[in-house]
């Protein structure tokens, strides 16, 4: 429920409308530290020509870039999508504390579907997860994104 979304998903979904915008795929990521939103990114692999960047993988540089450290001991990761292979990694190789996510991705996910990435005996940091956390809207903004698509 919106009412009572916390505000580290508020900025994600922000960030996910922006993206939207932009014709990108609508998916956001915040950063937390201590309470403190320390980076919010939107996906841009269109705009930047860059296959990589994806919400979650552009909010961990900058919040590494801010911190000034390649790992973010004691961060969480609050984002619209469930994170994908590429962005799972990422995320267990800059030791995030906590991955909160909103929508479910049967797809493309890597947490709760496909190789199910912090399972695996491979994954050396498997942060706590937490899923459906502002899941309504962020379903919502992917599906009248592709519903345009399809209309066009």
């Amino acid at each position: 429920m919106m009412a009572t979304m916390t505000s580290p998903m508020r900025a994600a979904l922000d960030a996910a409308e922006a993206a939207a915008r932009a014709g990108e795929v609508p998916v956001g990521a915040a950063v937390v530290r201590d309470g403190a939103v320390i980076a919010v990114a939107a996906n841009a692999p269109r705009t930047l020509g860059d296959p990589t960047a994806h919400a979650e993988i552009r909010a961990i540089r900058a919040a590494a870039q801010a911190l000034g450290t390649d790992r973010l001991d004691g961060c969480d990761l609050w984002v619209t999508l469930e994170p994908c292979a590429m962005c799972a990694g990422a995320i267990a190789h800059a030791r995030i504390a906590r991955l909160y996510y909103g929508a479910s991705d049967p797809k493309g996910g890597a947490v709760e579907h496909g190789p199910r990435f912090f399972a695996q005996p491979t994954c050396h940091h498997r942060p706590d997860i937490y899923g459906g956390i502002g899941d309504r809207e962020a379903a919502a903004l992917l599906r009248a994104f592709f519903a345009a698509r399809r209309e066009d």
